[in-house]
């Protein structure tokens, strides 16, 4: 993997403190003006050193492959769903033009969008417990609600995938009707369709 562009900016007002985090492509790093370049140095490969290992306990190891994914989708049915909700089959999928994920329920398979590998896991667990429900009840009506709200975070989860989309330009969840961007086409006779 590619170092990242890292940008060190240095405060008289900061005695010892150092730290770093993420401004788009860029690694900001806050140090005092007095260190040396030396000091310099040592604290730029330990900030990103911290801030990866803090980046990687917070992503899901479900992002791994397609059989993780489908572990963790039966961990989340077996917490959230009264293990109920048994997919086929779940996999990652390339980005999605206007979703994070899909649902089939006639086929009981599940598409997640390649956007959501990097996503904390408690955000890609709210995508997962949303297309599991949609294998016990299609649509996005009030019994729907009910069983994805049982996932403690999902309100947050879907004001960060809604953060995320409008910080990148990516317009999933903007229809009105579709405001959380997991939606599923739902057929006249109650299944799930996906259209990408």
């Amino acid at each position: 993997m590619a170092e990242p562009r890292v940008e060190v900016r240095r405060s008289r007002r900061r005695r010892r403190t150092v730290s770093a985090y993420r401004e788009g492509d860029t690694v900001v790093v806050l140090i005092p003006a007095r260190m040396t370049r030396a000091e310099e140095e040592h604290w730029v490969a330990e900030m990103l050193r911290r801030l990866d290992r803090s980046e990687s306990r917070r992503r899901s190891p479900a992002r791994t492959s397609d059989a993780a994914l489908l572990l963790r989708c039966r961990e989340l049915s077996g917490r959230y769903l009264d293990g109920r909700a048994v997919p086929l089959g779940v996999r990652w999928v390339p980005p999605m033009r206007t979703r994070w994920a899909s649902c089939t329920p006639s086929e009981r398979t599940i598409r997640v969008s390649d956007r959501l590998r990097e996503v904390p896991a408690w955000v890609l667990d709210y995508v997962l417990v949303h297309e599991l429900t949609h294998l016990l009840v299609p649509g996005h009506g009030p019994d729907f609600w009910e069983l994805v709200r049982r996932y403690p975070r999902a309100e947050r989860a879907i004001g960060f995938l809604e953060g995320l989309s409008a910080a990148a330009g990516w317009n999933i969840g903007a229809d009105p009707e579709d405001a959380d961007g997991v939606r599923d086409e739902v057929a006249e006779n109650g299944e799930a369709a996906c259209d990408d």
